[in-house]
């Protein structure tokens, strides 16, 4: 039986951009950073880590990475704030939760979400 996720891992062709990208949204650093090759975020009780890749590397759409997060709204200011373009507000979902969107610079999907309830 499966029982969790331990980490994501992304790609990156900038491991300095998208470590400050993801520092940002609150992600502690805990293995790596800006000249490495491979960077490792604590997500709670999991992990997102970043993988540089050559530039000649490609990939297309390949899904959405959904974090939960305590306040969805006061994350989306920051975001605002730092500079970068959300893909959508905030917003209260059918399915029970609020949430948006965000694309990181190397193009991948990331919702930030928290159970209405």
């Amino acid at each position: 039986m499966i029982e969790s996720i331990s980490a994501i891992t992304l790609a990156t062709h900038d491991m300095a951009r998208a470590v400050r990208f993801y520092r940002m949204l609150g992600f502690e650093v805990i293995y790596g950073g800006h000249d490495a090759a491979f960077t490792s975020f604590r997500a709670g009780t999991s992990y997102l880590n970043l993988i540089a890749q050559p530039v000649e590397r490609t990939w297309s759409w390949w899904g959405r990475v959904i974090f939960y997060h305590s306040d969805v709204d006061a994350l989306h200011a920051s975001v605002i704030a730092a500079g970068y373009r959300p893909d959508t507000a905030p917003r209260d979902a059918e399915w029970g939760e609020r949430f948006f969107h965000l694309t990181d610079p190397d193009g991948h999907e990331l919702s930030f979400a928290k159970p209405l309830r």
